[in-house]
């Protein structure tokens, strides 16, 4: 999993970057209005509108946001109808890519992801080339500088975990999507404040490349993320903890 918690940190760095172009608020928005038309709006009863609002609420989200995002979704106000789509390819040196997106035009975003692959020499596949590398979990995140291992690896343990790992500045722990609130707030509840929380995609394994293909494929992905239409990007890559990216 180190190669995730890489890739999470090297995320974590430019987070502010993507704050400021507005890109984060206007992607949970998206998904807070999809969960809602999908799961209704109460969150008690909607666990995807649950990991919705916990999202916004780690971006620092104003909660005016959130209510209007959610009044969307159940149609109490107007919105636009989003399609949820997801995309499956190879990147740079033959690493599994998936991309989940959600779009008012799926003939836009189809071809964007599809010229995206392209110049940065990957290629699109078919449904379920490689989806079938990937598993659903809790992903949470905490500063390596702000807690000793001992103790959080302790209080994970406690909560029920299913992997933790220090790869960088963080400690990445792991856990079922069933258990994942619940092991938050037990982590929350022992004084753990975390950098990221989100319910995700992981791969079964992983691959490590050379630095050059590297970061063609960290090139590929933040070219994906960077499209207003794409929510989340998932890949098989392992990135060494020496590993620095191109500024």
């Amino acid at each position: 999993m180190s190669g995730h918690s890489k890739w999470a940190s090297i995320k974590h760095k430019k987070g502010a970057a993507d704050a400021k172009r507005g890109k984060i608020f206007t992607k949970i928005i998206k998904e807070i209005i999809v969960a809602a038309r999908l799961g209704g709006g109460d969150e008690n009863s909607n666990a995807r509108l649950r990991a919705a609002i916990l999202k916004a609420k780690a971006a620092n989200m104003p909660k005016d946001n959130i209510v209007r995002g959610i009044k969307k979704g159940t149609g109490e106000l107007e919105g636009v109808e989003y399609i949820e789509l997801t995309y499956e390819g190879y990147g740079p040196g033959g690493v599994a890519v998936m991309v989940e997106a959600l779009t008012d035009n799926k003939n836009r975003t189809a071809a964007d992801v599809r010229s995206i692959f392209t110049k940065t020499n990957g290629n699109l596949g078919e449904t379920g080339c490689v989806s079938y590398m990937f598993s659903r979990k809790g992903l949470i995140t905490f500063s390596a500088e702000k807690y000793e291992e001992d103790a959080l690896f302790e209080a994970a343990l406690e909560a029920g975990v299913e992997d933790m790992e220090h790869s960088g500045d963080l400690f990445e722990i792991v856990c079922e999507p069933d258990s994942f609130e619940s092991v938050l707030k037990a982590l929350e509840d022992a004084g753990f404040e975390y950098e990221s929380a989100e319910v995700t995609k992981l791969p079964d394994s992983t691959i490590t490349l050379d630095n050059e293909t590297t970061q063609k494929v960290l090139n590929l992905i933040e070219r994906l993320e960077d499209n207003d239409d794409v929510q989340a990007v998932f890949t098989n890559i392992d990135i060494p903890d020496d590993f620095v990216p191109e500024e």
